[in-house]
C-alpha cells in the first residue's frame, strides 16, 4: 500500500502526472489552490501501484509517495499502516 502528498499549494495544473499515471488515478480538482490553479488530487489511493512516474515527472516536486508497512505491537498487526519513506 502506498500513501501519496500532495503538495496543493505548489500544483500549477500542468497534468503531466495525470497523463503518465498508469491506472489513471490521478484528475485536476474542481476547486483552486491559492495560486488559483487547479491541483492534482488522486481518486483512490488504495489503487496506487507505487510506480512514482508521476513524482519523477512533476516539474515542480510537488508529490511524495510513501510506502505504508502495518505496525506491529507484540507481535500483532494492527490496522494503521507505519508511513516510510521512499528512497
Amino acid at each position: 500500500m502506498f500513501k501519496l502528498v500532495i503538495n496543493e499549494e505548489r500544483c500549477k495544473g500542468c497534468r503531466l502526472c495525470v497523463e503518465e499515471c498508469p491506472g489513471k488515478n490521478l484528475r485536476l480538482s474542481e476547486t483552486f489552490n491559492k495560486r488559483g490553479h487547479h491541483y492534482i488530487e488522486i481518486l483512490d489511493e488504495k489503487e496506487c501501484s507505487g510506480c512514482q512516474r508521476c513524482a519523477l515527472i512533476c516539474p515542480d516536486i510537488v508529490i511524495e509517495i510513501y510506502r505504508s508497512f502495518p505496525k506491529e505491537s507484540n507481535g500483532e498487526t494492527n490496522n494503521e499502516p507505519e508511513v516510510k519513506r521512499e528512497t
